[in-house]
Parts: structure tokens; C-alpha cells; sequence
């Protein structure tokens, strides 16, 4: 029974990650709980090191905004289980906080792992998802064999790794007790610079790796992890192809020391994140 679900989930992860992510929240409630965070600290502070010059009024419509992103986040699961209306509504703060983003220029910054006399990369974090409006994405929904649970970006240039942890759809319907099982899928990129967008950054993807985290309620030491390697191609020896523009890039759209969010190329669609300490299964 155990090797059988553990390949049902493996399965189900290739899948997702040969569907589902170019780019690359919580278990349920997180994002309930994330809420606190604007509450409970100090107005925009961590800000302050990317904005100094910023207006105590505009510092404070950020937070509510993103207070309120959150509510929306946390209410539609992530945009998965979102109306027309909601995403109307996530649209609209999205673009409000767009208007007032503290770091208009050289979000980029340092993505490569080079030294920068401004400092580390701003970037450079574990950042859990908790909006999308991608395709991609939000068809992992429809699977009916595993469901999304935790997504996230984690930043360590110049690598950036996709994060989608997939749960058996069935568990949702156990009892609490009942042992639980958890598949890990990892994405490794390369992150680069783009010419002419100091908000844009390159992803050059270089392998996915297949992680049993658990089997019904045991650490399945008997499996090790699936690791595939990809094909290395560099944009800049594509004939006819503009580096600045080809396929595997995201421009950052708004970001601070709380929250990120993103534009990926094709297949489009925005992502918006909050920084974790832990990324953890």
C-alpha cells in the first residue's frame, strides 16, 4: 500500500512540475494567520531600508492593502477557489500597491550571487505563495489524485527553487488522526539578469527533483528522492531570439520586506507572496 501511494504521488508531481510552473501557502488557515503580521508589527518599518524617503500615509495604505490582499487570499484558498468578482477585487489592490511599490528599480539586484556595493539581493529569501492568477498553477487544483498544499519560492542566488508540496486528495476526507502522506516537488533555476529591466529576472531551469516526505504517517527512508536533469540551454544562443525578452523570465511588480509580487511571462499571471522564516514541510 505504501510503495503503491508513494508512486501514485510521485506521478502526480512529475506531472505537475511538467504542467504547472515556469516560475516558481499555506495549510489551512495560514494565510488567516499571516494577517497579523501588519497588524502586529510596526508600521511598515523593514520598509524604511528600501524606501527611506516614503510618506507615513502612503506607508500606511500599503499595509492596509496588503492586510486586505490577505483576507482575500486566505478567503478564496489562494486564488484556487476564486470568483470573477474576487479576482476582480485582488486586480484592483494589486494594481493600487503597484502604484506605491517601494522598490520601482533594481529589485533584480545581486540575483546572479555577485557582489553589489548596494548591498544583498533584495530578492533573496523563502517566499510562500499566497495568490496566483496562473493557469498553470491553478490547475493543480483539478487533479484528482493529490491536492496543492504549500508553494514557494525560495531565492538563494543565483538559485531560485519552485517549491509544490501535493497532499492525497483523499486525506481531506480522514479523520485528523489518520496518518498523513506528503509528496515534495522541487523546480532549480538559475536566476539572471535581463538587459534594460532592472526588475526583471531570468530563469535558466536546470532540474526537478522528486522528494517522499511522508508515507502514511513514516519517513519513507526506503525511497530516496527522484532527481531529473535539464537539458542546459542559454537564451543568448538562441538564433533569433532576444535574451531580453525570450521565454523564462518574471518582473517584479511590488515588492518590500514582506511581500513580493510577480508577473511571469508565458504563460502569464501574477503571483503575490509573503516572506517565511521556514520552509519546512
Amino acid at each position: 500500500m505504501k510503495t503503491a501511494l508513494t508512486k501514485s504521488l510521485v506521478l502526480v508531481s512529475a506531472i505537475a512540475v511538467a504542467n504547472a510552473f515556469s516560475i516558481s501557502t499555506y495549510k489551512t488557515g495560514s494565510a488567516v494567520h499571516q494577517t497579523n503580521l501588519f497588524s502586529s508589527a510596526p508600521s511598515d518599518v523593514d520598509d524604511m531600508s528600501i524606501d527611506p524617503s516614503r510618506d507615513d500615509s502612503v506607508s500606511e495604505e500599503r499595509k492596509d492593502l496588503k492586510f486586505e490582499l490577505l483576507q482575500l487570499c486566505a478567503s478564496y484558498d489562494r486564488g484556487f477557489g476564486a470568483s470573477p468578482k474576487a479576482r476582480k477585487e485582488v486586480d484592483e489592490i494589486i494594481a493600487q500597491l503597484e502604484s506605491m511599490n517601494p522598490t520601482p528599480v533594481n529589485a533584480a539586484r545581486g540575483v546572479t550571487g555577485e557582489y553589489s556595493a548596494e548591498g544583498p539581493a533584495p530578492l533573496a529569501a523563502a517566499w510562500r505563495m499566497v495568490w496566483t492568477t496562473a493557469l498553470d498553477v491553478l490547475n493543480l487544483a483539478a487533479s484528482p489524485i493529490a491536492a496543492p498544499g504549500a508553494i514557494y519560492q525560495v531565492i538563494e542566488p543565483p538559485i531560485a527553487t519552485n517549491i509544490i508540496d501535493l497532499i492525497p486528495r483523499i486525506q481531506s476526507l480522514l479523520p485528523t488522526q489518520f496518518p498523513s502522506s506528503l509528496v515534495r516537488a522541487e523546480v532549480k533555476t538559475r536566476a539572471s539578469l535581463r538587459a534594460n529591466n532592472s526588475n526583471r529576472v531570468g530563469l535558466n531551469f536546470e532540474a526537478v527533483k522528486l522528494v517522499p516526505v511522508e508515507v502514511l504517517g513514516m519517513k519513507p527512508d526506503f525511497l530516496p528522492p527522484l532527481n531529473f536533469n535539464l537539458p542546459q540551454i542559454k537564451v543568448e544562443d538562441l538564433p533569433g531570439v532576444d535574451p531580453n525578452t525570450a521565454p523564462g523570465f518574471f518582473d517584479v511588480t511590488y515588492l518590500d520586506d514582506e511581500m513580493l509580487i510577480i508577473k511571469q511571462n508565458a504563460p502569464g499571471g501574477y503571483f503575490a507572496f509573503i516572506k517565511v522564516q521556514d520552509y519546512e514541510p
